[in-house]
């Protein structure tokens, strides 16, 4: 029964399917085209309602007529299918509108481009109006768009044919059910009973004189032939398969074995070419860390030790009693030591910036940076270099561009380039600084100078560090780190750097910077007191200085510097909390804290006088050694009023004590 009901059904399932797709293809093909003939109709029809409402309506928007124009609109109501219209200026603005009864009346804003637009259920469609090639309105029409509703209405009548359909022919199919599966299940009753038994003594009955009686014919002859081989085969067969068994287990094994030989021979081999790859680039990268190393430790040794051979010798030149020498000499000497001095600084802030830049430690603040402001600063700042030579300094008149980058940054990058243009420049020579936009969103900053160029193998490793120009002829001074440090700048904030060079003619250095919308300019700050009424006031009594130092050495400079300073009256303390006690018992008006003092640091001895009632109002300045940009802002950030850093620079110094000292006596006054 369950062969008849599997045949029986898969029969009747292929008459039913190849019913049911011979509809669905005869229908689709129907419903695709009258569909299609809708949506041609409805476009067609609307284009030439558009088209005549044009033709209408263009003496209204000639004359600025709109009532003429709506009363043409107002014939919209004869097609329902219209649900609203409406006429736009040339210029795009709503002229004149209709809305069918019960329908919407929104339109859009503004006339749209020519075409047609279907959305939810509805089709909008503008058209331009133009008469003698002048452009004077737009039609807009909004019509019903029921292409769901046909669909609907089409799946309806398909569904009934084809269950109609289907119903014949599954009414056909029982008449013919019997004619043609019963000999084949008659067949197929034989075979699921010698596939059961075993018997093939077995023969399957022979119904007609058509094919599947054929079938019955060809399958006794191949039973009974099968009877007759089973018996000879089933000895043999049961000895050949015994053997083909044991030669199988075996045959595994020996495929199991040389599989795993191979798999372990290739990870050893894997394992060898990786660790002698790791082996061989280890190698490579100590000898080369090993040479770097060997070269900075060289490179270094003679960048400190020349600053400091001049340091050391005039300063024992100085000191020395056999040694006597004028006063002009030991002037001479203290600006030896002086220069030297400056330029050990600038070393060690330029191997800082190096290793910073080189470990990716730098911080960065990218904000629209004005060139005008920037390229001014420069300019007043690089001018006195220039004019010890006689070297003229060209500069843009306005440059309106702004670029986004760190302020303090760029103008380390621009300062450095306009240094080395005068610094390898011909004496009487110029440096041109320009600024232009360089396309693809970039500006560019180029300086130009007069000197004696670079040859190509120069150009070659120019920016490498202590890579110095002139080196070989000792005839300049430099780290030969700038260079490097101005490249990697530039690369952090996303820009590029580049040289071109000409033996005999000199050089051009070019940054490209991304360039970004200028900020607004700040409010000007308040002009600072004068630095006379910081220090003291008439018929005022003296200011006090609390200086907290364990050096001696840089306890001794200031008090050297503050002696010149009439009006004010200097105290010291040894560390943090003999600084704080001193505070608390002599108020002073000023606090100059080093940050690394023996006992409780600068830091915490500031918390200390910001807890105190008795010292919370007095201004703490840092002084120290700890010079890096991320120090001065936690510095700032916890609560000192000026941050300053060692090497004392004695300008420096005056400025902030006297506008710290001038914004104490305001306060002061206030009171």
């Amino acid at each position: 029964m369950i062969g008849l009901r599997s045949i029986r059904l898969k029969l009747l399932a292929v008459v039913l399917l190849t019913t049911l797709l011979a509809l669905l293809v005869s229908l689709g093909g129907i419903i695709a085209y009258d569909l299609r003939n809708y949506h041609r109709t409805l476009l067609a029809d609307m284009a030439v309602q558009s088209e005549l409402l044009g033709h209408m309506t263009s003496a209204a928007l000639t004359f600025d007529d709109p009532g003429l124009a709506r009363q043409n609109l107002g014939l919209l109501r004869l097609r329902p299918g219209v649900n609203a219209a409406a006429i736009y200026k040339a210029g795009g603005a709503l002229f004149a509108s209709y809305v069918a009864p019960g329908q919407a009346g929104s339109f859009p804003a503004r006339a749209g481009a020519d075409g047609v637009r279907i959305d939810g259920g509805q089709l909008h469609l503008f058209k331009r109006i133009v008469d003698n090639g002048e452009l004077l309105g737009t039609v807009y029409l909004r019509a019903d768009y029921n292409l769901l509703g046909h669909i609907l209405d089409y799946l309806g009548i398909a569904i009934g044919v084809a269950a109609l359909a289907l119903l014949a022919a599954y009414l056909l199919m029982r008449r013919l059910d019997a004619v043609i599966t019963r000999p084949v299940l008659a067949i197929a009753e034989v075979a699921r009973e010698v596939v059961g038994t075993g018997d093939y003594s077995r023969r399957a009955p022979r119904l007609g004189e058509d094919e599947v009686a054929q079938l019955a014919d060809s399958f006794n002859k191949m039973l009974a032939e099968i009877e007759h081989r089973t018996r000879a085969l089933e000895t043999s067969n049961r000895e050949i398969a015994r053997a083909a068994e044991q030669r199988s287990a075996a045959q595994q094994e020996v495929m199991r074995l040389n599989a795993d030989l191979e798999r372990r021979v290739l990870e050893r081999t894997l394992q060898l070419e990786a660790s002698n790859v790791e082996l061989a680039r280890a190698v490579e990268e100590a000898k080369s860390a090993d040479q770097a190393k060997s070269s900075f430790l060289s490179a270094m040794s003679h960048e400190l030790r020349t600053p400091l051979n001049a340091i050391l010798g005039f300063a024992q030149i100085l000191t020395s009693e056999r040694l006597p020498s004028t006063l002009a000499q030991k002037h001479e000497f203290a600006d030896h030591i002086l220069k030297s001095g400056r330029h050990l600084l600038t070393l060690i802030n330029e191997i800082l910036d190096l290793a910073k830049v080189e470990s990716g430690t730098v911080d960065l603040s990218l904000e629209p940076v004005g060139l005008a402001d920037m390229l001014a600063e420069c300019d007043s700042m690089i001018a006195p270099l220039a004019a010890q030579r006689r070297i003229g300094l060209v500069f843009p008149d306005a440059c309106a561009l702004n670029v986004r980058a760190d302020r303090t940054r760029l103008k380390q990058v621009l300062l450095n380039l306009l240094s080395n243009a005068v610094k390898y420049n011909r004496d009487g020579g110029t440096v041109l600084l320009d600024c232009h936009d360089g396309g693809a969103g970039l500006v560019r900053l180029s300086v130009q100078d007069t000197g004696a160029g670079l040859r190509a193998e120069q150009l070659d490793g120019l920016f490498q560090p202590f890579n110095r120009l002139g080196q070989e002829r000792g005839t300049q001074e430099g780290t030969g780190i700038g260079l490097v440090v101005t490249k990697r700048l530039v690369e952090l904030m996303a820009g590029q750097i580049g040289v071109s060079s000409q033996p005999g003619v000199g050089s051009v250095f070019w940054v490209d910077l991304p360039a970004t919308a200028p900020t607004p300019a700040p409010a000007a700050p308040a002009p600072e007191p004068a630095a006379a009424a910081a220090a003291a006031r008439p018929g005022a009594a003296a200011l006090t200085l609390l200086y907290v130092e364990d050096n001696p050495a840089n306890l001794r400079l200031v008090e050297e510097i503050v002696r010149f300073r009439p009006g004010l009256r200097l105290l010291s303390a040894p560390d943090g909390k003999l600084g704080v006690e001193m505070a608390r018992a002599h108020r002073p008006d000023l606090i100059l804290m080093d940050l690394n003092l023996p006992g409780i640091g600068g830091a915490e001895a500031l918390q200390l006088l910001r807890a105190d009632p008795l010292t919370a109002h007095i201004p703490v300045i840092a002084l120290t050694a700890n010079a890096m940009p991320r120090d001065v802002e936690r510095g700032l950030a916890q609560g000192f009023a000026r941050y300053l850093t060692k090497p004392i620079n004695i300008d420096e110094f005056t400025q902030a004590v006297n506008s710290t000292l001038a914004g104490v006596a305001h306060r002061e006054e206030q009171t």
